[in-house]
């Protein structure tokens, strides 16, 4: 992924060289918001940088930016009182930021399906079990019937077995 600056401030592509050479990874030059949106049409970007001057003269341009920007981080700062470094600390503070962002949703959306699992084969398990102890079920329903039941039964153990013994299962 690569990162678009959206600066008009000369000196502009030296300070993406830098960052680039930096932060390992290709960084783009728009000097304005016709150049900052040609750019954002033709690819995704990992950050999109803002000068905060650009932002504040015209706040409809950036809003636009932002609004193109997709899944890019946004990130506005002042190139004119901001070094190479300070840019350089930003954009990687705001990329940690967006990891632990996503790995604590992927840990809510693994305990969130977890916990519809365990209902669901909760409910399997239970109407399996009732209707296997009603005595007028047909031989082969009753046959089919403990399968399911076995099956509900062994996935509530790989459930309820902790994440590293699950053999295979990812949380």
């Amino acid at each position: 992924m690569s990162i678009l600056m959206v600066t008009g401030i000369e000196g502009a592509r030296n300070c993406a060289d830098v960052m680039g050479a930096q932060l390992g990874m290709e960084v783009e030059v728009a000097a304005g918001r016709k150049a900052a949106l040609a750019a954002l049409r033709r690819k995704e970007f990992l950050a999109v940088v803002v000068d905060e001057t650009l932002a504040d003269c015209d706040p409809a341009a950036a809003e636009t930016i932002w609004g193109h920007a997709g899944l890019a981080i946004p990130v506005q700062i002042s190139f004119a009182l901001s070094g190479a470094a300070r840019l350089i600390r930003e954009i990687r503070a705001a990329l940690r930021r967006r990891e632990r962002e996503q790995a604590l949703a992927r840990l809510a959306a693994a305990a969130a399906i977890e916990s519809e699992l365990k209902g669901t084969v909760a409910g399997l398990l239970l109407h399996s079990e009732l209707a296997l102890s009603n005595g007028a079920v047909p031989a082969p329903v009753a046959d089919r019937l403990r399968m399911v039941a076995d099956l509900a039964g062994s996935l509530r153990q790989q459930l309820s077995a902790p994440p590293n013994n699950r053999g295979g299962v990812a949380a």
